[in-house]
């Protein structure tokens, strides 16, 4: 039986611990750097003292749920998109939130993710994410204004949300860099024909890199296809066709470089020695086990998560503003994941 009487700063003193460290272990926050002994003390202390805390009279004395929404268009069915909603959960469960997931498509009609947010508000949120399987504008159901609301890896058509995206042209700057960095001067690009956000930011921090080194942006080369294994192939096959050949490839995703590995193989040419390559996004699954690993840019997936339900839940309570900060996007970096897919170029 729980004690009404007991908080969880009680359990706090009792295990000499800071309420943050009983509040991650007892919402199980897995990436809390906690032992193992500290959190098996404070369960035991938190038992022995009969804490739980009563949700319903918090409800009652805030006017809160302790439920936030999320909106998933398609993440929760693409692996590592999906790390955006383990940065939420986990993020929510170290304020004492829980997330209630309703998962649509990209495609879906605005009526369809109208409904769908209603859905969320009939069960009372405190507040709403919305979050998208990759970086685009999008157009919102008027209906998610009515609670607090942080849109992930996207950005409303019309600029009244608070969101948060991923760094796309300093992915890119980073993936040149480190081609320049290991002498790589004739360089090409392996671009999406999508037009959305990171096709073009992408390229632009492609050619302003080159450019700022002392190199031909402009004209440097570049070919488009759709972003799959398929399309890298085939735009690998003509830009490695090229007679002054290129020693090093910036690929729009991972799954394009997957295609370039193949084109290059079909040519002879061997990886890194003869062409060094970096992709973009950091899907595990293929860039650890492409042979060689793929050195490539990782996007922020968790981070944006854990962000955008940190203000979130900041805004719940009160402590922050929304509205405030929805002019601008929140940028987050995309760091370098180094593996074995670059060399220095041959002499």
């Amino acid at each position: 039986m729980s004690n009404k009487n007991i908080g969880i700063k009680d359990v706090a003193v009792a295990a000499g611990v800071s309420v943050t460290t009983v509040s991650h272990v007892l919402n199980e926050v897995s990436y809390a750097r906690i032992s193992p002994e500290t959190r098996d003390k404070v369960r035991i202390i938190a038992e022995q003292l009969g804490y739980g805390p009563n949700r319903l009279a918090q409800a009652l004395r805030t006017q809160r749920t302790g439920m936030l929404g999320l909106v998933s268009e398609d993440i929760a069915t693409t692996p590592h998109a999906g790390r955006i909603i383990l940065g939420a959960d986990e993020a929510a469960k170290a304020r004492g939130y829980n997330l209630m997931i309703i998962n649509t498509s990209g495609s879906a009609s605005l009526e369809s993710r109208r409904a769908d947010v209603e859905a969320l508000l009939e069960r009372r949120v405190d507040g709403i994410l919305y979050a998208t399987m990759y970086h685009r504008n999008v157009e919102l159901p008027a209906n998610l204004g009515s609670v607090p609301s942080v849109l992930v890896d996207s950005v409303a058509a019309a600029g009244n949300i608070t969101a948060v995206i991923p760094d796309e042209e300093g992915g890119a700057r980073a993936a040149v860099e480190a081609l320049l960095a290991a002498g790589h001067s004739r360089i090409g690009f392996i671009n999406n024909t999508d037009d959305v956000p990171a096709t073009r930011q992408r390229l632009r921090g492609f050619r302003a890199t080159l450019t700022e080194a002392g190199l031909d942006g402009a004209a440097a080369p570049v070919e488009s296809e759709v972003s799959e294994v398929q399309g890298g192939y085939e735009a690998a096959r003509r830009i490695l066709a090229r007679e002054d050949r290129l020693t090093g490839l910036f690929c729009y995703n991972d799954r394009m470089a997957m295609g370039a590995y193949r084109a290059a193989a079909e040519l002879g040419l061997v990886i890194p020695t003869d062409l060094s390559v970096v992709g973009f996004d950091d899907q595990e699954l293929i860039a650890a086990n492409l042979h060689p690993g793929l050195t490539t840019v990782a996007l922020p997936h968790y981070e944006m998560g854990a962000w955008a339900t940190e203000h979130l839940i900041d805004a719940v309570e009160g402590k922050t503003d929304l509205s405030l900060m929805a002019l601008h996007p929140t940028i987050l970096s995309c760091p370098l994941v180094r593996r074995d897919s670059i060399t220095a170029p041959r002499q």
